[in-house]
């Protein structure tokens, strides 16, 4: 009888609430307290969250909602004859100049590039900063990623929403399809079109990442290929994980 009663107060809930509302009619949905919806998008590296959604976290952004961005690491091993101090310096910086661009509010969890862990520490610590921030919905990394950073922050990210009493929904973005990102069939997708310029300009602000070169990883192909799936100029894809979580959390259109 337990099981059933969970079964039928899951089906009433995603009834009324975030379980059959599309990610883009979420821009524009209140939670049914009538608060504007809290975004947060936990990345691996600077310029992670940017290039794989920065269009739409711009988006959530200008319609009045909360948005933070956690970054796993703070990029310490991404700048060729930079010590792990010099380049965290420079890389930090250049997400807090992005995140002014998004209007996003930027959070460094404190792991170290290219040495990311994968335990029940940072499980627990990854839960507990998602916990303060209260999210509605979450952003991170599809977990099969060829970068082992990007896969670890999806793990945690996807362990933290399993066990965590905050009932968010978990969605998950791709970056550089085919060479990093892979298998990766959309369920939602976010018209850019009008953020698309301030998602690049985001993305611009990781001077030292090569920017044209991230552009040229096939993010610009993907953003077009995305608008071309939708009907739009561009559009940014993910992935929705589904589950109980999603249909605890009442939100109204």
């Amino acid at each position: 009888m337990k099981n059933e009663s969970s079964r039928r107060r899951f089906v009433k809930q995603a009834a009324a609430g975030i379980g059959l509302l599309s990610l883009p009619a979420l821009l524009t949905a209140k939670t049914n307290t009538g608060r504007p919806i809290k975004v947060v998008c936990v990345g691996a590296h600077p310029d992670d969250p940017e290039s794989g959604c920065g269009g739409t976290l711009a988006r959530f952004a200008a319609a009045g909602h909360a948005v933070t961005i956690i970054y796993l690491t703070r990029g310490e091993a991404g700048i060729p004859n930079k010590s792990h101090e010099e380049a965290a310096h420079i890389r930090t910086q250049e997400s807090l100049e992005a995140c002014k661009i998004m209007h996003a509010n930027p959070v460094f969890a404190g792991q170290i590039d290219g040495d990311s862990v994968m335990n029940n520490d940072w499980v627990k610590k990854i839960q507990s900063m998602l916990e303060a921030e209260k999210p509605d919905i979450v952003f991170t990394h599809w977990p099969v990623d060829s970068h082992k950073d990007h896969q670890i922050t999806s793990l945690l990210t996807i362990q933290s929403w399993i066990r965590t009493s905050v009932k968010f929904a978990l969605y998950f973005f791709e970056v550089c399809t085919g060479e990093q990102t892979m298998v990766f069939r959309p369920t939602d997708y976010v018209d850019i079109s009008d953020t698309q310029e301030q998602k690049r300009k985001a993305v611009y602000c990781h001077t030292s990442q090569d920017p044209p070169g991230i552009y040229h990883c096939g993010h610009a192909a993907m953003e077009d290929f995305r608008g071309r799936e939708l009907g739009v100029k561009a559009a940014e894809g993910f992935i929705r994980m589904t589950g109980q979580k999603n249909g605890d959390l009442i939100i109204s259109g």
